[in-house]
């Protein structure tokens, strides 16, 4: 038998073919190993010696935790009988989903257009937006982040900048400013973007009324309204859709990564029924080859029904009440770390004192056996986005875990001084 690499072997395969500047910032955050097994809330590293609590979930890919179960059986009965089928035939897989989806949205949202990537599924909701009114400006928030695709790249703040020149027509407001943005809605904007919470800033809630008053401009102005779920829906907050917290009904609603169901990449763009007549003299004006491949419809309709099962948002609200209440006491314990909460179910973005505290959170977490990420935007907040099947005593193990993290970041701030 060929002998095995080892872990250190392949972090080298991975610099020299893939990308050196990557493991350098591995090594740097403390999560400088190769993931071997992987199931539930935890990742193993390759040598199966040490494992984590995942609470990054991929921004959202793995809701229902790695490897489960129920979508695997799923996907390999299907591949019995069906590969990923010819995206210019009809699918019965693709009707399925959508039917489902259209049953699950309130509201006239109807028909869903499939893609492989959030970002794939964001280019193609702000394409239909100018396709449909006509018209070319969009409007997004500042720190708002939705892909690295062409059109999500312009829409997203800052990443956008080392690429050069993007598509012309997109403007940024402060999120939650509803005076900015009503100022920027002028006459020739087709669409508002925006994610129902903010994931990369690190999770913001905004004011009560900001999303009423902006479904309010945006019908008073005739502009489409398209809500990025990528990260926020799919049950994260508690409810099936984020936007539900508030009441109101996006014409054109994004998801992506949880769709996945962590085993086949799927997203998804649902809207409601006047914009489909777009389509009215160019059936196929949209294509993607693998988008809504029948391989995974049938993952995201497994996906679905754990998710809307009795009790399981019941389990997202008190899992996030858990949290919440455990920071509360961390809080107490550090008052010169720990700031705030971000929070809507299991979306938490954990507010601390200084700006190099979520770096430094990162790198102690790791070592106590939690992943977690700082908010790119807001690196003084640490995101936590664990597995939506995530337990009890997995909450206090992580709650554990940040206790001893924020008394060694005081510790290395003490230091510094």
């Amino acid at each position: 038998m060929t002998e095995q690499p080892s872990q250190e072997q392949l972090l080298e395969y991975f610099a020299d073919y893939v990308s050196p500047q990557k493991v350098k910032m591995y090594r740097m955050w403390g999560v400088d190993f190769i993931p071997g097994r992987r199931e539930g809330v935890r990742v193993w590293d390759y040598d199966g010696k040490r494992s984590w609590i995942d609470c990054r979930s991929a921004g959202g890919v793995f809701n229902l935790g790695h490897r489960p179960p129920r979508v695997i059986a799923a996907l390999k009965n299907a591949l019995d009988e069906i590969d990923i089928s010819d995206h210019m035939l009809a699918s019965g897989y693709r009707g399925l989903l959508a039917k489902r989806l259209a049953e699950l949205t309130p509201g006239d949202l109807q028909y869903t257009t499939f893609g492989s990537s959030g970002g794939e599924a964001i280019d193609f909701a702000l394409k239909l937006a100018r396709g449909h009114t006509g018209k070319p400006g969009v409007v997004s928030a500042e720190k708002g982040y939705h892909g690295h695709t062409g059109l999500a790249l312009a829409a997203t703040d800052e990443f956008g900048d080392k690429w050069g020149p993007l598509a012309p027509g997109f403007r940024r407001v402060p999120f939650g400013d509803y005076n900015a943005l009503e100022a920027a809605v002028t006459d020739d904007v087709a669409a508002v973007i925006m994610e129902t919470i903010p994931a990369t800033a690190g999770f913001p809630i905004p004011p009560d009324d900001w999303y009423p008053r902006v479904r309010s401009l945006c019908d008073e102005r005739g502009v489409i309204l398209i809500l990025d779920e990528v990260q926020a829906g799919l049950g994260r907050t508690g409810r099936l859709w984020a936007y539900e917290e508030w009441d109101i009904l996006p014409d054109i609603m994004v998801c992506g990564k949880g769709m996945s169901a962590a085993i086949y990449p799927l997203s998804t763009a649902t809207y409601r029924k006047p914009i489909q007549s777009f389509f009215d003299d160019n059936a196929f004006a949209h294509l993607s080859s693998t988008g809504g491949s029948e391989l995974g419809c049938v993952t995201a309709l497994a996906m679905l029904d754990q998710i809307t099962e009795p009790g399981f948002s019941e389990h997202v609200q008190a899992m996030g009440q858990r949290f919440e209440d455990g920071f509360a006491a961390l809080r107490e314990k550090h008052p010169d770390m720990l700031k705030g909460l971000n929070r809507r179910g299991l979306m938490i973005g954990v507010v601390m004192s200084r700006e190099e505290c979520g770096m430094l959170a990162m790198r102690a977490l790791a070592k106590r056996g939690v992943i977690a990420v700082y908010a790119h935007y807001n690196p003084n907040i640490l995101q936590l986005m664990p597995p939506l099947i995530i337990q009890a005593n997995e909450v206090d193990e992580v709650l554990d875990a940040m206790d001893g993290a924020l008394t060694e970041i005081g510790e290395t701030i003490a230091a510094r001084a």
